[in-house]
């Protein structure tokens, strides 16, 4: 039998892997969506859609791959999203009109639902020991956070001297030769005892968690505010440039995001030994909001515009953290990656097409502040609901009654960290 992987080794093959699948499955496509449209002699918003297309489909797939993952544990999951990956990565570099390319983004977008975050999360919660949860997650999202400052400079210079067709086939060779070797070679399989296999195939034990009031509380903080920092992402450049700053320094500032993302994991993370992980990531949401209705009113100032990003930025990366480990510690192991899908899914559509939503809204006032007003209304409404499963919560606890659980124990454990 295959010996497991120390637990050490496969939150480094985690962290390295996410920050690859990331950057080519994800960040990548704004770089070449330009040369894309230029070739194929289309509206830049046509290409754009196959992007959206991409996320649509990782959200519908969510379910089924947290099903199997669940089920069958995450290594063949990974090792075959990865394989997809390449294949599909690689089909983008050679479509020749708009339909191939809705096809390849469909196929990448699968790949990203079997090889990204929600994946990963479930092979750490099925492998990792419970009080080793929370660094080992926050180990991997800290190194991925980096994947856009690494990929998006990366997929810039190779499409520069390269072309975007031969700069996405190399990204499609990088990507096979780290991640592949990495998910065959560091992830474990986990062979689940029968007590598992039969929870993780009871029918009656999801149902019985969405039926908790608790978790559609979750699923609308992290939606919502999924949503915000979606707009906040695309939009807070050219609303910078609109408060009549440079375009250069809107877009430096807007890069904050980026940093502030890993700081604000780093602080939960920090702060969580005297905090509930859902109040701090609660507070650290309401300062968002805070911060834009800063900016409405600063904004004209780089340096106040500047601190707004930066307070706002600490929120970019809190939910990606809070999120599994919130679940983890409220549902039952043996159904952590479906539950965790099902709750994924809206959130990535969130993701997607909320910032249309805020174009839409751009184009129909002609200004930015109903924009604005909806970043921080979301904010607000994520804040309140975490807080409102933080207090229901300890309620629930102080009376004796639990979230949905399960008796049956949870997955072999690594404890090397």
């Amino acid at each position: 039998m295959r010996r497991p992987a120390a637990a050490g080794t496969l939150i480094m093959a985690l962290a390295i892997s996410q920050t690859v699948g990331f950057g080519v499955l994800y960040y990548m496509f704004a770089v070449f969506l330009p040369a894309i449209a230029a070739e194929f002699g289309v509206d830049p918003s046509q290409v754009t859609g196959a992007f959206a297309a991409g996320v649509l489909a990782t959200a519908v797939a969510a379910v089924p791959v947290g099903r199997w993952v669940d089920r069958r544990g995450g290594r063949g999951m990974l090792v075959g999203g990865a394989v997809l990956g390449v294949v599909a990565v690689a089909g983008w570099s050679q479509v020749r009109n708009l339909a191939e390319l809705y096809l390849a983004m469909v196929a990448i977008g699968i790949a990203g639902a079997m090889v990204l975050y929600e994946v990963a999360f479930a092979v750490l919660v099925q492998v990792v020991e419970p009080r080793r949860r929370q660094s080992a997650i926050l180990a991997v999202t800290v190194v991925a956070g980096f994947a856009s400052t690494i990929f998006i400079p990366l997929a810039g210079l190779l499409n520069e001297f390269y072309g975007w067709r031969i700069a996405v086939l190399l990204l499609a060779v990088l990507f096979g030769a780290v991640v592949i070797p990495l998910h065959v070679l560091a992830v474990p399989q986990v062979r689940r005892s029968a007590a598992v296999r039969r929870a993780a195939a009871d029918r009656r034990l999801l149902p019985t968690v969405l039926r908790d009031p608790g978790f559609w509380l979750l699923g609308l903080a992290f939606t919502v505010h999924g949503g915000a920092v979606a707009i906040a992402a695309v939009h807070t450049v050219s609303y910078l440039i609109a408060l009549g700053h440079p375009a250069t320094l809107s877009a430096a500032v807007a890069g904050l995001f980026g940093a502030m993302s890993v700081a604000g994991r780093l602080l939960v993370t920090r702060l969580s030994a005297l905090l509930p992980i859902a109040t701090l990531t609660a507070v650290i949401m309401a300062l968002q909001a805070v911060a834009i209705v800063v900016l409405v009113f600063t904004g004209r100032s780089i340096w106040a515009a500047a601190v707004c990003v930066l307070v706002f930025g600490l929120g970019f990366g809190v939910a990606t953290i809070a999120r599994p480990v919130l679940l983890a510690e409220r549902y039952p192991t043996a159904v952590f990656a479906t539950v965790s899908g099902v709750l994924a899914a809206p959130m990535i559509l969130a993701k997607a097409f909320a910032p249309l939503g805020a174009a839409l809204l751009l184009a129909t006032f002609g200004g930015y502040l109903p924009m604005m007003l909806v970043v921080i209304l979301a904010c607000l409404m994520a804040a309140g609901a975490l807080w409102l499963f933080q207090f229901r919560d300890g309620r629930q606890r102080r009376s004796g009654s639990e979230a949905p659980r399960s008796n049956v124990s949870a997955e072999p454990t690594l404890t090397r960290l």
